[in-house]
C-alpha cells in the first residue's frame, strides 16, 4: 500500500523528446526452419528524417515486433544523409539504382507540391523537400531497395558551387 507524500508520475518518460520524426515503412515476418521447427523473427525498415535536409533508413530484425522497431530506427539515426536543398526542392534531376529498383526525382517550381508515390513520398516528406516529382522506373515493388535507391539519388544531388569545384 502506497503511504507518504512523494508523489511521482511513472507515466512522464525520462527521455528527451528527439528532432527527429519515424515512419515505419516496413515490417515483415520472415522465417528460419532449424532442426527443431520454425523461428519467426520481424524485420522492419525505418525511415527517420528532420524535415530539414537530414533523412536516414535503417533495416533491423527482432525477436518481436517492438524490438526490431526500436533497432531500425537506431540504425536509420546512423545512416544519416544530408540533402542539399533549394528553395523547398532539389537542386538538379537525378537519378540512381539499387539492385532492381530505379527511381528519378526532378526539381520543381513552387506549389507544384510533392509528387511522389508510396516509398519516395515518406523520404522526400521526412527530407523536408516540398516540391519535386519522382517516379519509381524499376520493377520491383520492394519497399527497402526502392528506399535505399531513392536514399543513392539523394546521396548524389550537389549544390552549384560544388559542381562547380569538381568541374
Amino acid at each position: 500500500m502506497f503511504r507518504g507524500k512523494e508523489k511521482t508520475n511513472r507515466f512522464v518518460s525520462n527521455e528527451k523528446k528527439s528532432e527527429f520524426e519515424s515512419k515505419l515503412l516496413d515490417l515483415a515476418r520472415v522465417t528460419r526452419v532449424a532442426a527443431g521447427g520454425r523461428r519467426f523473427r520481424f524485420r522492419a525498415v525505418v525511415v527517420v528524417g528532420n524535415k530539414s535536409g537530414k533523412v536516414g533508413v535503417g533495416v533491423a530484425k527482432g525477436l518481436d515486433v517492438a524490438q526490431a522497431i526500436d533497432k531500425a530506427t537506431r540504425m536509420s539515426k546512423k545512416n544519416l544523409i544530408l540533402v542539399p536543398l533549394v528553395k523547398d526542392t532539389i537542386p538538379h534531376e537525378v537519378s540512381a539504382k539499387f539492385g532492381s529498383a530505379k527511381i528519378l526525382f526532378r526539381p520543381q517550381g513552387k506549389g507544384r507540391g510533392l509528387v511522389a508515390g508510396g516509398t519516395a513520398r515518406v523520404i522526400c516528406n521526412l527530407a523536408g523537400i516540398k516540391n519535386v516529382s519522382s517516379k519509381v522506373l524499376g520493377k520491383t515493388n520492394n519497399k527497402l531497395n526502392n528506399a535505399r535507391a531513392a536514399i543513392e539519388a539523394l546521396r548524389k544531388l550537389k549544390t552549384k558551387n560544388e559542381r562547380l569545384k569538381t568541374g
